[in-house]
C-alpha cells in the first residue's frame, strides 16, 4: 500500500505519576489501522495485566512493528508544574501527549485522559497541537484499545528502566510509591541527603520534611 493511503492510529499513554520518587513517563505508539492485528496477536492489553517478562518481551515486539515515541518528565519538572500558579501534573502531561502525538503524526489519536473532565482536558490538549488529528481522550482506554495498551506498556518498561538505573546510583528504594513500606523508610532516611531524588511537591514528602525540621529545631 502507498504511504499516502496508510491511516496512522496512535495511542498515548502514562507511567509513573504517582510515585514520590523518579519521573514520569509518557509513551506514544502509532500503527497503520490494518496492521493492529498484529498488536493483538502478540498479546497487547493494558500493561497492569502483563508480568514483567511479558512486558519486556512485547516492548521489543512493539517497536519492531510500530512508529513510537517515549518523553519522560523528571522529579524535579513535575514539581515545577505541581507547584505553578498557572499549571499542574495533568498540563503537563497534556504537554508530553501533545510531543509525542506531534511527533507521529497520526490521523487519530486515542488519550488516555488522566482527568475526570474529559472535555476540557481534550481541549487544552489540542491547544499543544500542530498536527491535524481526530482526537478521542476517554479513561482506560488502555484497557479498549490494542495501540493504547502498546504506549502503556512502553512507558510502563521505560520507567520500570529508568528507576533500575536510580537503585543503582541511590540504592533500593522500593516502588517509589508513597504506600510503600521500603519507599517510606528511604524517604525518611534520605530526604534530606538526596534531594533532586523526590518529588518535592508530594505530600509525603512536605511532611517528612516538616517533621525532620521540627525535630531538628527541638534539637537546640
Amino acid at each position: 500500500m502507498l504511504e499516502g493511503w496508510m491511516v496512522l492510529i496512535c495511542g498515548v499513554d502514562d507511567a509513573g505519576r504517582g510515585p514520590v520518587i523518579g519521573p514520569m513517563v509518557i509513551a506514544g505508539v502509532a500503527i497503520d489501522e490494518k496492521d493492529i492485528e498484529k498488536l493483538r496477536e502478540i498479546g497487547v492489553t493494558d500493561s497492569k495485566l502483563l508480568s514483567p517478562v511479558q512486558r519486556e518481551r512485547m516492548f521489543d515486539q512493539i517497536q519492531e512493528i510500530a512508529k513510537y515515541k517515549v518523553v519522560i518528565a523528571s522529579a524535579a519538572k513535575i514539581d515545577e508544574a505541581v507547584e505553578s500558579e498557572t499549571t499542574n501534573l495533568n498540563w503537563l502531561e497534556s504537554e508530553m501527549f501533545a510531543e509525542a502525538i506531534n511527533y507521529l503524526k497520526p490521523s487519530r489519536a486515542i488519550v488516555d485522559c488522566p482527568s475526570t473532565n474529559i472535555e476540557a482536558y481534550s481541549a487544552h490538549l489540542r491547544t499543544y497541537l500542530n498536527v491535524k488529528v481526530h482526537l478521542n481522550c476517554l479513561h482506560k482506554a488502555d484497557l479498549k484499545y490494542e495501540v493504547a495498551g502498546a504506549a502503556s506498556i512502553l512507558a510502563k518498561v521505560t520507567r520500570d528502566r529508568e528507576i533500575a538505573k536510580l537503585k543503582e546510583k541511590y540504592g533500593d528504594f522500593g516502588s517509589g510509591y508513597p504506600s510503600d513500606p521500603r519507599t517510606k523508610k528511604f524517604l525518611l532516611e534520605n530526604w534530606e541527603k538526596y534531594p533532586e531524588l523526590f518529588r518535592k511537591s508530594w505530600a509525603t514528602y512536605k511532611k517528612v520534611a516538616i517533621v525532620k525540621n521540627q525535630s531538628s529545631l527541638g534539637d537546640f
